[in-house]
C-alpha cells in the first residue's frame, strides 16, 4: 500500500509536468524541448515570492499562470509561427521545432543563471508529515498531488465539454479537417501552446514546495515529460494521466524493492516496452 500511495503521489507530479508538453505537441505540433525550463521558471517565481514576501506557492500559481501564458504565446508567435508557415510537411516542422526549442532551452538556462545564479534553491513549505492509511507522507507532496488532480480534472472537462476545448481536440486530431469546418487553426495552435506553457509553469510552482532545483535541471523534466507523452499518446489527456501514474508507481516499486539507483533505468525500460508493443499510446487505436 505504501508503494502504491507513494507512486500515485509521484505520478500526480509527473502528470503536471507532462500535461503542458502534451498540449503543445498534440495540438500545435511543436515538440518543445524548452518545456522543462518553463517549469523551472515557474519554480523560481514561487521560490522568489515565498522567500521575499512569504507568498504561498498556492497563491503564486494565480500570478504564474497568466504570465507564463503570455510569455509562451509570444514565443509561439515570434519564434515558432514562422517555422509553421514555411514547413512543407509535418516532418519538416518537427525537425525545425526541435532544433529551435533546443536552442531556446539554452537561452532560457543562461538567462536564469544570469538572473538567479547557478546555485540550487529550495524552501520549506508544508514540510511536515501527514498520516494517510496508517503511513506518513510529506504534506507538501500530498498537496501537490491534490493540485495535480484538480488541474487534470479541470483540463479534461474543459477539453471535452467546452466549445473551445472541442475545437482544440479537433485540431489535435486533424488540422486539415478542422480548417474545413471553420476552425481558426493558427489561432488555436497559439493558444494551445500558451496554455501548455502555463500548465507547465504552474507545475513548477507546485513541485518547488518539495524539490530542490537549479537553473539547469529543466532538461531532466523535459525528458520525463517526453516519456509520459509518448506512453500516453500524443494529444490524449487521459493517456497522459494514466502514463504518469504508471511511471510513478513503477519507479517507486523499483526504488523500494530493488534499488533506488535503477529508477531511471525502469523509466526508460517501460518507455521502450510501450514503443515496441503499444506505440499508439494507452488509449490510441492501431493505424489501419
Amino acid at each position: 500500500m505504501d508503494i502504491l500511495i507513494t507512486g500515485v503521489i509521484l505520478g500526480g507530479t509527473y502528470a503536471l509536468i507532462a500535461l503542458g508538453l502534451n498540449l503543445q505537441y498534440g495540438v500545435s505540433r511543436i515538440m518543445n524541448l524548452a518545456n522543462g525550463e518553463m517549469l523551472v521558471i515557474g519554480a523560481f517565481a514561487a521560490f522568489t515570492l515565498f522567500t521575499v514576501g512569504q507568498v504561498s506557492p498556492l497563491l503564486t500559481i494565480f500570478l504564474v499562470a497568466p504570465l507564463a501564458y503570455v510569455l509562451n504565446w509570444l514565443i509561439y508567435r515570434i519564434m515558432l509561427r514562422p517555422l509553421v508557415n514555411r514547413a512543407k510537411n509535418r516532418g519538416m516542422l518537427e525537425v525545425d521545432a526541435i532544433l529551435t526549442t533546443f536552442g531556446l532551452s539554452f537561452v532560457m538556462v543562461g538567462i536564469m543563471i544570469w538572473a538567479f545564479g547557478g546555485d540550487y534553491f529550495s524552501y520549506s513549505y508544508l514540510a511536515r508529515p501527514i498520516t494517510v492509511f496508517g503511513d506518513n507522507y510529506g504534506l507538501n507532496r500530498v498537496v501537490a498531488f491534490v493540485c495535480a488532480a484538480i488541474l487534470c480534472a479541470a483540463l479534461f472537462l474543459w477539453l471535452n465539454v467546452s466549445r473551445a476545448g472541442m475545437a482544440i481536440r479537433a485540431v489535435a486530431v486533424s488540422p486539415e479537417n478542422a480548417r474545413l469546418v471553420g476552425i481558426d487553426v493558427p489561432k488555436l495552435s497559439a493558444r494551445a501552446f500558451a496554455l501548455g506553457g502555463a500548465v507547465t509553469a504552474v507545475g513548477g510552482a507546485v513541485i518547488s514546495t518539495f524539490l530542490t532545483l537549479d537553473a539547469s535541471t529543466g532538461v531532466m523534466f523535459t525528458m520525463k515529460a517526453l516519456i509520459i507523452v509518448i506512453m500516453g499518446g500524443v494529444g490524449d489527456v487521459r493517456g497522459t494521466i494514466l502514463a504518469a501514474l504508471v511511471l510513478g508507481v513503477g519507479e517507486t516499486f523499483v526504488a523500494s524493492v530493488i534499488d533506488p539507483g535503477l529508477t531511471l533505468v525502469a523509466a526508460y525500460a517501460l518507455f521502450i516496452l510501450i514503443l515496441l508493443f503499444r506505440p499508439q499510446g494507452f488509449f490510441g487505436r492501431k493505424p489501419t
